[in-house]
């Protein structure tokens, strides 16, 4: 070990760094500061919206950045400009990124950080700061799979540490040992809750002992320190896969972002941390010790302030991005070029959950890298049975059973796509989708318009009323997905397109949930192919033919309008299985409401707020010259849904509907 003195308030260990490292060390550092010098006064001059602050923490981002293969990825946050940097993206796109024009990352759809980009291996933050941690676990799924003996680095701050998400991803990759450093930057102030106010433990580092994995706390000012550590750590996980923690102690300079200042610090402890400044300490360690001298300081300084300059001209010069209705349209979804796969063997009357099963299996068979996870579904075979026997086909390594963290494994399924891995989540109720709805919602369904990161996951949603489940194991709550962009919607009612929609579902490269009624699990039959099929999202089926009405309808709903219609044979009716909620079939409703003059819609959600809504505007907005009555919305009741039987027949609109239905003919 070799320990130079020095007037630094840090003690530096060059252990085994030749002087090359050291000054490698340095300019990066140095790099970042003075792109963050030049970055506030771009904001005060309005050139910029909005800056995070990293001054006074640049050791831990390069010193990480460094020990870090090039090929490996690494989850910044807000503060972390040394990542990006040190990678070496260059400067004119970073410049672009945070002036919201085309040549950055996001095309001028989202600010500062939120980004990331396949080519350097960075995958940015979104503003919940806890969703990436699970996004880690994924991407170190993926490279555990492939044996790429690879390590993933996440950042997040002690204020992040609060978020279920932060124990979420530590149990997963703890459970499942994935190769993770979980990389905590102690700054001292959530914005400005000072750490007595964030948790109750002498140190973060602590909490690794809860989750059963290893912990470090670490000097986050101390570049040697943070580079070495890191190096030893992430060359032994690469040969042994696990997770570790790791708490940097550092402090934050200035506020939490420019407008909030930091009139909530103590002056002295400003004061205090200013001696522990890590590039200032490190300058003066490189010079003291004849490592760096006032040529080689000068000659650095100038080529990074020409490199920001030159940069800055070409980010200048770009033109304002223009707005474009069909480029921003367009980028919501990855393009998804269906390939029809027609069946070619007999089919044999199979219940709808025996579809699904059929589904996954073959699909699992087409995909040879497909990941299934879920609750219960290994040897167990899920609550409903569908992955029964599914271990002894594929495997534990791919049939996935997941600690309770809906939230940590949508985010790991995340991952898995980053990493370029399929996976299908199955949510044991859809109803359970609460407490993995940020990611699904802020994650998944902005990724590709973001930054063109398509996530290609697949979320199983068992639900729906009728088996007397009560509130929590009992809704239909498709409306909280069909008007968030970039989520597509499936909704079947028949065993034959349940098994063909959701093996296209699993084709798809983008987010998809799958709505599967549970009281179709086992009273619906149908003759279905036995071998491998699709069908095209976007298609509603016309399930009856008539001149007086059109009902639109879909899942179980389906099933209680051909019970009406059965029951009326005198009713002339066009019946529509929607089948796809996003994408919709418009065009087969239009032209059918042309044609019978009178439309009325049937779900089973409760009435406001539901499709049934949408479809009904659409309507009046596209039909209302052919229409002979107002548009008919049927639906359950405006309450949750209720246990007991009678309670639940009495909020379901399937008594009702027939009674509407008639009503509408009357009108």
């Amino acid at each position: 070990m070799k320990t130079i003195n020095s007037l630094s308030n840090i003690d530096y260990n060059t252990t085994q760094l030749d002087n090359s490292m050291l000054l490698s060390l340095y300019r990066n550092m140095l790099k970042s500061r003075l792109i963050e010098e030049k970055m506030l006064i771009l904001l005060r001059q309005g050139k910029i919206s909005k800056w995070f602050s990293g001054i006074g923490q640049e050791a831990i981002s390069v010193g990480v950045t460094m020990a870090m293969q090039s090929n490996e990825y690494i989850l910044p946050m807000h503060r972390n400009l040394g990542v990006f940097t040190t990678r070496e993206i260059p400067l004119y796109r970073l410049f672009a990124q945070w002036q919201g024009k085309a040549s950055g990352f996001t095309k001028g759809r989202d600010r500062s950080f939120h980004f990331g980009t396949q080519q350097y291996k960075i995958v940015g933050m979104i503003s919940h700061l806890g969703p990436q941690l699970g996004v880690a676990d994924g991407i170190a799924l993926a490279s555990k799979l492939k044996n790429k003996k690879q390590v993933t680095a996440v950042f997040t701050g002690e204020g992040g540490t609060s978020e279920g998400d932060f124990h979420e991803a530590l149990n997963v990759a703890s459970v499942w040992q994935l190769p993770v450093l979980f990389c905590v930057e102690n700054n001292g102030y959530g914005l400005s809750t000072p750490t007595n106010e964030q948790y109750n433990c002498k140190d973060i580092a602590d909490r690794g002992l809860g989750y059963g994995i290893e912990s470090h706390i670490i000097d986050g000012n101390n570049i040697l320190e943070v580079y070495t550590k890191v190096s030893q750590l992430a060359e032994d996980i690469r040969k042994t896969p696990r997770p570790i923690l790791l708490e940097f102690k550092t402090f934050r300079m200035r506020g939490h972002e420019e407008a909030s200042g930091t009139k909530y610090v103590p002056q002295e402890l400003m004061d205090t941390w200013a001696t522990k400044d890590p590039l200032i300490n490190f300058q003066a360690f490189l010079k003291e010790n004849n490592i760096l001298n006032e040529a080689d300081e000068v000659t650095f300084k100038e080529a990074i302030v020409h490199e920001i300059n030159e940069h800055l001209k070409v980010a200048f010069a770009e033109e304002d991005i223009k707005p474009d209705k069909t480029k921003e349209l367009n980028d919501v979804f990855q393009l998804f070029n269906y390939q029809e796969f027609n069946h070619k063997s007999n089919s044999e009357e199979i219940r709808f959950i025996d579809a699904i099963s059929s589904a996954l299996k073959q699909s699992m068979e087409k995909h040879s890298d497909l990941v299934i996870m879920g609750q219960d579904i290994a040897e167990y075979g899920g609550a409903f049975k569908i992955t029964d026997g599914f271990v002894e086909q594929f495997g534990k390594e791919r049939i996935r059973n997941t600690p309770i963290c809906e939230s940590s494994i949508v985010e790991t399924a995340m991952g898995l796509s980053i990493a370029d891995i399929k996976s299908v989540v199955e949510m044991q109720f859809a109803d359970f989708v609460t407490s993995g709805f940020n990611p699904v919602i802020n994650y998944l369904a902005k990724s590709y318009y973001r930054w063109n990161q398509n996530a290609d996951v697949v979320i199983r949603m068992p639900c729906g009323g009728g088996v007397a489940a009560g509130p929590f194991h009992s809704q239909t709550n498709e409306a909280w997905f069909t008007k968030t962009p970039g989520l597509k919607v499936i909704y079947p009612a028949f065993p034959y397109d349940a098994k063909g929609l959701l093996n296209t579902a699993i084709n798809d490269p983008n987010p998809v949930l799958f709505f599967e009624h549970k009281g179709l699990y086992r009273s619906i039959r149908q003759d279905v192919p036995v071998d491998y099929f699709t069908l095209p999202f976007g298609k509603a089926s016309l399930l009856k033919t008539g001149q007086d009405i059109t009902i639109i309808a879909y899942g179980a709903t389906v099933h209680w309008a051909l019970e009406t219609l059965d029951n009326n044979l005198d009713i002339s009716a066009d019946l529509i299985d929607l089948r796809t909620l996003q994408p919709l079939d418009v065009e087969t409703i239009y032209n059918s409401v042309k044609k019978t003059g009178k439309a009325i819609i049937l779900q089973e959600d409760s009435l406001f707020g539901g499709i049934a809504s949408d479809i009904s505007a659409g309507i009046m907005e596209h039909c209302f010259k052919y229409l002979d009555a107002p548009v008919k919305r049927v639906a359950s009741m405006e309450t949750p849904i209720p246990f007991a039987s009678q309670l639940e027949q009495q909020y379901l609109p399937k008594n009702r509907f027939e009674m509407e239905l008639k009503a509408l003919l009357a009108y």
